[in-house]
């Protein structure tokens, strides 16, 4: 098995980790009801997908408490 023959210094360990950031995901704006979504994707708040009503949402319901 190979092994190096010289240390390798900070700043070229830094420049290998540095690749490896966190990406985050990045977040658009539906067009129907304007609340945050993934990028190609239904909204999961009403449904729709390319300006076409994709999928029914059902609405919750709230139980009052007696």
């Amino acid at each position: 098995m190979a092994l190096p023959k010289r240390r390798h210094s900070s700043s070229r360990q830094g420049k290998r980790r540095g690749a490896q950031k966190i990406h985050l995901n990045s977040i658009s704006v539906c067009p129907n009801c304007k609340s945050p979504k993934l990028p190609h994707r239904v909204c999961s708040v009403c449904g729709f997908y390319k300006g076409k009503q994709v999928m029914q949402i059902k609405e919750k319901k709230k139980e009052e408490k007696k």
